[in-house]
C-alpha cells in the first residue's frame, strides 16, 4: 500500500501546486481570513472533486474530456475568474484599513466555483487521475478510492492553508496591500481570458 501512496503523493504535486487561479484566489483569501481561507477553499474543492472522482470510476472520464463539454466549462470558468477578479480589484479600491471589514467572495463558494469550472482541473482528474483511479480499484476494489483520495486530497488542504497563512503573515502596509489585491486581480483576469479563448480556439494564450 505504502509504494501506491507515496506515487499518488508525487502525481499529485503536479496538480495541487501548480500555478492557477486556485492559487491566486487562495492567496487573496489569505489577506482577509488568514489560514482560515485556505481551509474553507480547500473544502469548496473537495465537494466538487471528490464527487468528480466517484463518477470517473464509474466510466464518466469520456464524457468529461470531451472538446464542447471542456470548452463549456472553459467559457464559464473563464467568466467567473473575471468576477473574482473584478470583486478582488474593487476590494483593492474601496479597503481603507488593514481590518477585516468589507466586502469580498465566500471562500467556500470560491473554491466551488474555481473546482468546477475549470476544465483543465477535470481534465487531469480524467486523464492522469482516472490511470490511478483504474489502479486503487483493480487492487482494492472500491476501497481503494478511499485510499487514493485520503492521499491526494491531504495535499490540496496543506498547500492552500499553507499558502492563505503566509500570505496573512507579512507585515503589509496599506499601499502594498492593495498593490498586491491588484496584482493578484491581474493574474485572475489573465487565467479568465486565457479560459475564454481557450473555450473559442481550443489553445491558450498563457502556457
Amino acid at each position: 500500500m505504502l509504494p501506491f501512496i507515496l506515487k499518488v503523493v508525487l502525481i499529485s504535486t503536479s496538480g495541487a501546486l501548480a500555478p492557477g487561479p486556485l492559487t491566486a484566489a487562495t492567496a487573496a483569501s489569505g489577506l482577509k481570513y488568514r489560514w482560515k481561507g485556505g481551509f474553507w477553499i480547500s473544502v469548496g474543492h473537495v465537494v466538487v472533486e471528490l464527487p468528480l472522482v466517484l463518477l470517473i470510476a464509474f466510466g464518466v472520464a469520456a464524457v468529461l474530456t470531451r472538446q464542447d463539454v471542456a470548452a463549456f466549462l472553459s467559457f464559464l470558468g473563464g467568466l467567473m475568474l473575471l468576477f473574482f477578479s473584478y470583486l478582488t480589484a474593487r476590494s483593492a479600491f474601496e479597503v481603507e484599513s488593514l481590518s477585516n471589514d468589507g466586502e469580498t467572495s465566500s471562500p467556500l463558494l470560491t473554491g466551488i466555483g474555481l473546482t468546477a469550472l475549470n476544465p483543465f482541473f477535470i481534465a487531469w482528474w480524467a486523464g492522469v487521475g482516472a490511470s490511478l483511479i483504474g489502479e486503487a480499484l483493480s487492487i482494492w476494489g472500491f476501497a481503494g478510492i478511499a485510499v487514493l483520495y485520503v492521499s491526494h486530497v491531504w495535499l490540496d488542504f496543506v498547500w492552500l492553508i499553507l499558502l492563505a497563512h503566509v500570505t496573512s503573515l507579512s507585515s503589509f502596509s496599506l499601499k502594498i496591500y492593495k498593490s498586491l489585491l491588484l496584482t493578484l486581480a491581474l493574474l485572475v483576469a489573465l487565467f479568465g481570458v486565457d479560459f475564454i479563448y481557450f473555450s473559442i480556439t481550443a489553445s491558450h494564450l498563457l502556457f
